[in-house]
């Protein structure tokens, strides 16, 4: 059966320094382009139906680097708009705000976690229209990607704090039984 194939950017200057970073259109890192090719090898011999990416230069470069040819670029991949918390630190933020959490709370001037869920549905929705000609490739952001994650299994948007994505990490997304399941999640090798 297809698998819908969670790919994650390579790592920015910001994801080095764990800056939140929706709508700041980065390069990807020296690392982060390594880390892409690395990817790329891990995903030879794979061929896909589809591969929809985020609009953003760190996925294009990503998806680029590792291989892939993009056959979509959509806005409903592009990371959580953090708002006013664009370029800011969790830890940062929660100096003024100690109880905040982007899974619950989401960000002022920017999106809330049903909003985010709202469009990785979406997503999900159309990488699953192609999983009948095979595999379906995601190229996205860390935050996003968690929320497809948790929204294919069938768990809130918040579900996805649950759940740790890496810079360059594969994770798959399939079936079992006829239930929508993950496969892989988070991998590195």
């Amino acid at each position: 059966m297809a698998e819908i194939v969670l790919i994650r950017h390579g790592q920015t200057e910001w994801s080095a320094a764990r800056k939140h970073t929706s709508y700041t259109d980065l390069d990807l890192t020296e690392i982060g382009e390594q880390e892409a090719r690395a990817a790329g090898k891990r995903l030879a011999g794979r061929t896909f139906a589809a591969v929809l990416s985020s609009p953003r230069k760190r996925a294009l470069r990503t998806a680029e680097l590792a291989g892939l040819t993009v056959t979509e670029t959509t806005e409903d991949l592009a990371e959580w708009n953090y708002g006013e918390y664009e370029g800011v630190t969790s830890a940062a933020i929660r100096e003024t705000r100690p109880s905040w959490s982007l899974w619950t709370d989401g960000c002022p001037g920017g999106e809330t976690p049903e909003q985010v869920g709202a469009r990785l549905d979406r997503v999900l929705a159309r990488a699953r229209a192609h999983l009948d000609r095979g595999d379906v490739a995601l190229v996205a952001h860390g935050h996003s990607l968690r929320v497809a994650g948790a929204r294919w299994i069938g768990l809130p948007p918040s579900g996805g704090g649950l759940l740790r994505l890496d810079t360059a990490t594969l994770s798959t997304l399939g079936f079992e039984h006829g239930n929508q399941v993950v496969g892989t999640w988070n991998a590195a090798t």
